[in-house]
Order: structure tokens, then C-alpha cells, then sequence
């Protein structure tokens, strides 16, 4: 059988690469031979983030009250160790408009790389520090996923892809995404937010009917 995945997700979001992980690693170890079909869903949560992008500590400041980063940083951060991924959030401190990156991600549905060009993408924002709002640095990425450099740099500068993305954005809205990461398993088993292996791991269970069925996903 091949397993339906839809996957809501936003580039910048440090539960989005603990879950891109989480699934990744899940479906290598215990459900080896099971084939999936995972289609990602943008979800933006700063779409009106300025070009230059937002400095973190000053966003955190105004928009949470929070003073000391790290304070922020802890859990996930130890999430994230627990799973099996360095990641040091500190290592970034700037966030990005990513309808660009988005817009990429979704033509890279008929290429068959989308999700891999997903975690790429934002295992770059984290774990480089890269700024995936540059069209430049967009392309250079996309090339290992079937793009050639200067497609992949017109369409991170396309307006009617970004509208595309933005549209797509509502669509998870409505469909009553909140919370990222989302996933909907099998089209009826869904779980949101930071959710542990095991929670994972559970919800494809009952995807399958309990069948622990190679990780080929799109």
C-alpha cells in the first residue's frame, strides 16, 4: 500500500524541522518497507515579515515578552537532541518571509522532491543560517532536486507563485490547521504540533491498520 501524508508546515518553524526529523527517522526505523506519498502544505505564519527579516531576540521581546532567547529555545532544543538532530537555534537569528521558499516547494511536487526539498530548505534556515527569503540562495538548493539554477531563482521571484502560496496558506487555514507541524495520515488520523515519535509512530500505525509495512517519499 502506499500511505497518504499530508504535511503542514512552515520553514521557519523549530517544531517543522523537529517533525520533519521525527517523520523522516520514524518511517526509516520502523516502518521500513512502507511507501508514502507525503504532499507539503504551507502554512505562513509571518507573511507580512519584512524583507530583511525580523531579528528573533526582538520579536521574542515584543511579541511574548521574552528577554533571554534561550528561555525559548530549551524545549525544543531538547526535543530535538532527544530525536537525534543538533539543533541549536541560536545559530539563526533572524526569521524571513518564505513564500519564496514555499513557492519552490510546491513546484517541487511534480518532480517528486517536494519533501526532501522541504527538509533542505529548512535544514538550511536552521542549521546554516542561511536566508531562505534570498532567491539566490533558493536556487542554489534546488538544484540537487530537480531544477535547473535559473528556473528555480524565477520562480522564488515569481509574484503570481507567492499569490499561489498564499492562497495554498489559506487553504490549511480553513482546512483547520492551527497548530505546525500538522499531519494527516491516511486522510483520517491527524496530529498537531510538537508530538513525540511515539505519537507519530502511532497515528501511522492506525493509518496502515497496524501494518508495519522504505521510505520513498515525494
Amino acid at each position: 500500500m502506499t500511505l497518504p501524508i499530508e504535511l503542514y508546515t512552515e520553514v521557519t518553524c523549530p517544531w517543522c524541522i523537529i517533525g520533519h526529523h521525527r517523520l523522516d527517522k520514524i518511517l526509516a526505523e520502523r516502518f521500513p518497507e512502507l511507501d508514502v506519498d507525503i504532499r507539503q502544505h504551507p502554512v505562513l505564519l509571518l507573511p507580512d515579515a519584512p524583507a530583511e527579516g525580523l531579528h528573533i531576540p526582538d520579536l521574542l521581546r515584543s511579541r511574548y515578552g521574552v528577554t533571554d532567547p534561550k528561555v525559548s529555545f530549551a524545549r525544543p532544543e531538547a526535543e530535538a537532541r532527544a530525536s537525534g538532530l543538533d539543533l541549536d537555534l541560536s545559530r539563526q537569528a533572524w526569521t524571513y518571509r518564505t513564500q519564496a521558499a514555499h513557492g519552490l516547494i510546491l513546484a517541487a511536487r511534480e518532480r517528486g522532491t517536494q519533501h526532501r526539498l522541504a527538509v533542505a530548505i529548512t535544514g538550511a534556515h536552521f542549521l546554516e543560517a542561511k536566508n531562505i527569503s534570498d532567491a539566490d540562495i533558493l536556487a542554489d538548493i534546488a538544484v540537487a532536486y530537480g531544477f535547473e539554477r535559473q528556473e528555480a531563482r524565477a520562480l522564488a521571484l515569481d509574484p503570481a507563485q507567492h499569490r499561489r502560496v498564499e492562497q495554498e496558506a489559506a487553504r490549511s487555514a480553513a482546512a483547520g490547521v492551527r497548530s505546525v507541524p500538522h499531519f494527516v495520515f491516511g486522510g483520517r488520523f491527524a496530529v498537531s504540533g510538537g508530538r513525540s515519535e511515539e505519537e507519530i509512530a502511532l497515528a501511522i500505525q492506525q493509518a496502515t491498520g497496524g501494518a508495519t509495512t522504505n521510505h520513498e517519499g515525494s
